[in-house]
């Protein structure tokens, strides 16, 4: 077989070669993902409709050429003359990025809100629900082993989604109306990035991101000064898409907020709490040769945070992963 055709290989190729296996043998349907960490994330989303009737293979767009994102998996599937190529047993998974609040005011938009067999994460991204803030403490608890809610994660992630949503409307507006070039999501990022941050006195950060949001605010209400009654629509529509004042960490941007606001902080949490746990290591009335071991076993059970945080499954219980689960059930439903 060429590579051309392996690549070309559709739904209906699939549902023929199910109909040659035994009717006792399980129908299995191929799920394509954007990148090899989107495999695990989906394998989550999928795994709990699998029964003794089918199955869910989750795999890259192509084995040939190595081919990777988002791009790929709508250019291969959903695009012009591709007719058929997802369907009854071959599904496209992709992050929503901006699309799904974009609400289908562009092509691809439109084909990831639209097709029912293209299924998307309603959040920015995979990297949004792994950093789901009421299950941030378990990521504490995975990587120091030490249970002390020394941070509470919900409430400055709550804060700090009331402080920027007025800001996320305005990029949302400029993408939908197409002059983001004058408020990109990079600019929106470095706006939004709380910088230097303390455990102790989180508010400091929360003041500093309010500070910039509310210049960047007025600084494009000079660039667009008819734009009210457009911002006021939009607003009022995300809100009807699910995303809230409190919730808006888990639209913007997936990387940025895992690598530059989550992952710092748990990383400044994490060693307060190895520390904790070190000091009452250290001023246990244990012998000297028993506490160097006892430091040595703790130390040897301790984790990466970036690691955990990539293995964190707390966003279960999250609304939109329930949505994106209810979209699966209908979808097996209406096979």
């Amino acid at each position: 077989m060429s590579n051309r055709l392996k690549d070309n290989i559709n739904s209906r190729y699939f549902e023929a070669a199910n109909a040659l296996t035994s009717k006792q043998a399980r129908r299995r349907i191929v799920a394509y993902v954007e990148a090899y960490d989107d495999i695990y994330f989906w394998r989550t989303v999928l795994g709990p409709f699998e029964d003794d009737t089918r199955y869910f293979e989750v795999m890259l767009p192509s084995k040939v050429n190595l081919t990777r994102g988002k791009k790929s998996v709508l250019m291969n599937f959903l695009e012009e003359g591709a007719d058929g190529r997802v369907g009854r047993d071959m599904i496209a998974c992709v992050d929503a990025d901006y699309d799904y609040l974009k609400n289908g005011v562009t092509e691809q938009s439109k084909k990831v809100i639209e097709s029912p067999y293209v299924f998307h994460t309603y959040v920015y991204a995979i990297e949004n629900y792994q950093c789901y803030a009421p299950s941030l403490h378990d990521v504490c608890v995975s990587v120091t082993l030490n249970d002390h809610r020394l941070f509470d994660f919900q409430a400055f992630f709550n804060d700090f989604s009331e402080a920027i949503f007025p800001l996320f409307v305005w990029s949302i507006m400029v993408y939908r109306n197409g002059r983001y070039g004058q408020f990109s999501i990079t600019d929106f990022n470095r706006v939004v990035d709380p910088g230097g941050f303390n455990v102790r006195q989180p508010e400091s950060s929360l003041k500093h991101v309010r500070r910039k949001v509310n210049s960047k605010i007025r600084e494009l209400q000079r660039l667009f000064p008819d734009s009210k009654e457009e911002y006021l629509k939009v607003k009022d529509d995300l809100k009807q898409l699910g995303v809230t004042p409190f919730t808006t960490y888990l639209y913007i941007q997936g990387h940025h907020l895992f690598d530059n606001i989550v992952a710092p902080i748990l990383t400044k949490v994490c060693n307060l709490l190895r520390q904790e746990r070190e000091t009452e290591i250290y001023h246990a009335t244990a012998h000297r040769t028993q506490k160097r071991n006892e430091m040595s076993c703790y130390e040897n059970s301790l984790q990466d945070v970036k690691t955990m945080l990539k293995k964190n499954t707390g966003y279960q219980q999250s609304e939109p992963f329930r949505r994106l689960q209810e979209d699966v059930r209908r979808y097996l439903k209406g096979e």
